[in-house]
């Protein structure tokens, strides 16, 4: 199985695509971008998804955004003539509400706002270290190397906060 590069964002103009892609100035004018990138996530998470859509109305969102990321990303990362651009954060945009899967039954014992936060910590930890094959991922071709390794970190972040709120009420009640 090859994966392709969708084609249908050739027709956006390079500044429409580019500002996509970095969602807009976040991207080019702040510093770290990634990190502002998944702060607008969870933004998007909570104004589209928090209590909204269920795990199964997640997942179909997540992969229709997930799909949209790949082709933009890739685009993007085509006409900035650069592998992986630091300022393209659409794709920990798009991750973001994976990390949050079963909300809100994350949220006993601990309060929406240290859920958001120990996510968030946790998604960017995994993001920027990669562990296990979430580094591999970034080889894949065009977007899907761009977009990938998000994914697989939010999903990380997800099954370690379940595991943890599970050990927790075994352990910890």
């Amino acid at each position: 199985m090859t994966l392709k590069q969708p084609t249908w964002p050739r027709f956006l103009s390079t500044t429409t695509l580019v500002n996509c892609a970095t969602l807009g100035p976040i991207g080019t004018k702040l510093p770290a971008p990634g990190t502002w990138g998944s702060v607008a996530g969870l933004m998007y998470f909570t104004v589209f998804f928090a209590g909204s859509y269920g795990v199964l109305g997640t997942l179909i969102m997540s992969a229709i955004g997930t799909y949209v990321a790949v082709a933009i990303c890739g685009e993007a990362e085509f006409r900035m003539g650069r592998r992986d651009p630091g300022e393209v954060i659409l794709d920990e945009f798009v991750a973001i509400p994976l990390c949050f899967l079963g909300w809100p039954a994350l949220i006993d014992p601990l309060p929406a706002w240290a859920v958001f936060l120990i996510g968030f910590g946790l998604f960017r930890l995994f993001d920027i270290w990669k562990p296990g094959g979430i580094g591999w991922l970034q080889s894949l071709p065009g977007g899907w190397g761009v977009v990938a390794d998000d994914i697989a970190a939010a999903l990380v972040t997800c099954a370690v906060m379940h595991a943890a709120k599970a050990a927790w009420l075994v352990w910890g009640a």
